[in-house]
């Protein structure tokens, strides 16, 4: 099991409490990783309306996490 930090913004962070946390995980990729903190915090948003970035770099969900990474779940920006 590897420890990885999370950053959520926007509905992410509502849903999910809290702005960052570090979470131990054996997800094999940052979409496995978004499934497992969905269903820990009941996140309505698909996995296909958001993009993800790894240590300030957008990413491949395919990726598999590193102990240490930091984590980004982007979701849709409303403008106004």
């Amino acid at each position: 099991m590897i420890e990885v930090n999370v950053q959520y913004y926007a509905q992410l962070r509502e849903q999910a409490g809290v702005s960052a946390e570090r979470v131990g995980t054996d997800a094999a990729s940052l979409r496995a990783l978004y499934r497992e903190l969905s269903a820990r915090h009941g996140f309505s948003l698909p996995l296909e309306a958001l993009k993800v970035a790894v240590n300030a770099r957008f990413s491949d969900w395919d990726r598999v996490p590193g102990a240490g990474d930091t984590v980004v779940f982007i979701p849709p920006v409303a403008g106004g």
